[in-house]
């Protein structure tokens, strides 16, 4: 799977992107991660990407021609009918784990990054759709598209020692939070495992398992409130 992020900071993803389960996904070529300066794609001599708003504002906001041009030159680079294109933006569909299985089907994810005030509305027009990650202010898209991938790569088959560990993870069933787990020490502080847990009883640990896997709290009130 190729991840193309559109960015005006590629040095920002340096750090996350060189640990852990990403960086395995890179090293056995599962995964590769293209981060694209948006800047490059600027046509004067100040490489300018924003500009002020019609009708006035605050801010300044990326311009649609020069996040097409770099959209158009990642596109051209992995021919492929599963590809989808993607911006960040708080308007968006909030992103979910359901949302990160459907994008790992994918052979080519294009993620736009947008910085300042926003970007020119007509970049709505040229993408597939529109993910935020939650309802708060970023400064802007990198944080969302660190997220996103590092979701998105763990799924792909062969980055995780245990393919079966993904069908255990919190969110995999409806809003299902995984079940609590502990390890040594058996006591710290007063405070002690389960005798469930110890008893070896395999039957019974299920069944205490499947007794504390909870549904995420904001979830299940909202389909009180609505239903």
């Amino acid at each position: 799977m190729t991840i193309s992020i559109l960015t005006l900071f590629p040095s920002m993803f340096a750090g996350p992107f060189d640990y852990s389960i990403v960086r395995r996904a890179q090293e056995k070529g599962i995964a590769t991660i293209n981060l694209v300066n948006i800047r490059d794609f600027a046509t004067d001599k100040y490489k300018s990407v924003d500009d002020h708003p019609y009708g006035g504002g605050v801010g300044m906001v990326m311009r649609v021609d020069v996040i097409d041009r770099a959209l158009e030159s990642q596109k051209s680079k992995v021919k492929s009918q599963k590809s989808k294109t993607i911006l960040l933006d708080p308007r968006g569909k909030t992103f979910t784990q359901k949302k990160a299985r459907e994008f790992s089907q994918l052979d080519h994810l294009i993620l736009v990054c947008g910085h300042y005030e926003g970007v020119d509305e007509r970049v709505h027009e040229i993408v597939d759709e529109s993910i935020s990650i939650g309802d708060y202010v970023l400064t802007g898209g990198e944080i969302p598209a660190m997220v996103i991938t590092d979701s998105v790569v763990r799924l792909l088959p062969g980055v995780l020692k245990k393919e079966s560990a993904k069908l255990l993870e919190s969110f995999t069933q409806h809003h299902m939070l995984e079940h609590p787990q502990y390890t040594r020490p058996e006591v710290y502080k007063g405070m002690t495992v389960p005798a469930v847990l110890k008893s070896g009883n395999h039957k019974r640990i299920e069944e205490w398992r499947k007794k504390t896997t909870t549904v995420r709290k904001d979830r299940a009130s909202l389909r009180r409130r609505s239903g």
